[in-house]
């Protein structure tokens, strides 16, 4: 327990120690211009500010954050439900792999961010052409690594479950699925962190509201404190669902990291 304790102070001396190294460049040796990288009370002074004004972009900060939420959550969701099953299925069915695998070898090495034109022609600006953006970027870190996942499932433990007499369905959600876990889990992850990166661009190029449709009207009329803030609302977030992400991982996977 005290060992954890002191990962944990070790992070937030880390944190700390860019904080200072921040306000001694910008705030002390004045060697940036307020107008071209602030310091950090004056990027938390706009931070608070920002939560209740809609200035210059017409939004508070918490709506931007609730609009960009909302849509790479959905997406992130979608991608989830759908690639996960789908990875799982074609790693462990040969007809289905076969079937699935010519297209997804083909959509798998285009990047998220490009898709995002062609999803403007056929959506719009709207909040369809984002969500299925972000499904896009979060649906193949799911495939690839259910997919891998299950194809690592070691031979004994199906021999095991064979010699028992359990079925092909039943070693697959009793065998192959509890070992694959702790690669689901990491696919999750990466689709998280797939899902901002796609949502905040989506949001640069057409959009009304959302972090990255803030951070791109701040650079318009150069207000750098309102482009970090935006910055350090993504990280915490981002950081945030990590976290929660990890809390889930340890207790599902908890008995699948022994088999």
């Amino acid at each position: 327990m005290k060992k954890k304790e002191n990962y944990w102070y070790l992070s937030i001396l880390s944190i700390l120690a860019f904080i200072f190294i921040w306000w001694l460049f910008c705030d002390v040796l004045k060697m940036t211009k307020e107008s071209t990288l602030p310091g950090p009370i004056k990027v938390m002074e706009t931070f608070i500010k920002k939560l209740s004004s809609t200035a210059p972009d017409g939004a508070t900060l918490i709506e931007h954050i609730g609009s960009s939420l909302k849509i790479s959550m959905g997406g992130w969701a979608m991608g989830v439900v759908i690639g996960t099953p789908l990875g799982i299925c074609m790693a462990w069915y040969k007809k289905i792999d076969l079937f699935v695998r010519p297209v997804f070898d083909l959509i798998r090495p285009v990047p998220g961010l490009a898709w995002i034109p062609l999803m403007i022609i056929l959506f719009g600006i709207g909040l369809t052409s984002k969500i299925v953006t972000v499904f896009l970027s979060a649906f193949v870190p799911c495939v690839l690594n259910s997919y891998t996942g299950i194809r690592q499932t070691k031979d004994v433990h199906l021999w095991v479950g064979q010699t028992f007499g359990a079925s092909n369905f039943q070693m697959l959600i009793n065998i192959a699925v509890p070992t694959a876990l702790p690669l689901v889990m990491t696919g999750v992850r990466v689709a998280l962190g797939a899902s901002w990166t796609c949502i905040v661009a989506a949001e640069m190029l057409a959009s009304t509201k959302g972090l990255g449709y803030m951070i791109q009207q701040a650079r318009g009329i150069f207000r750098p404190d309102i482009i970090i803030c935006g910055m350090i609302a993504i990280g915490v977030i981002g950081a945030l669902f990590s976290w929660l992400l990890s809390l889930i991982e340890n207790r599902i996977v908890r008995g699948a990291k022994h088999i």
